[in-house]
């Protein structure tokens, strides 16, 4: 399942990247919850919780069903 998650966080970096922004993998726990920590521009932006949601959440699940949740650490 890992390298699914680091697959879809690949898709997902060169739009953070766009605007200063990076994503991490942190953990994926054994019931199906992703870790993931903002950095740089992302790690202060008052919309990373928006983008956390529509964005990187949304995509992991979709790309890796086993995902449950996608969580900011």
């Amino acid at each position: 399942m890992k390298e699914e998650v680091e697959k879809a966080i690949e898709e997902i970096r060169p739009h953070l990247a766009a605007d200063g922004g990076d994503v991490e993998l942190v953990e994926i726990t054994d019931d199906g919850i992703v870790k993931v920590r903002f950095q740089g521009a992302c790690a202060g932006c008052p919309m990373k919780q928006f983008t956390l949601q529509t964005g990187v959440g949304k995509i992991i699940m979709e790309r890796v069903p086993q995902v449950k949740q996608v969580i900011a650490v």
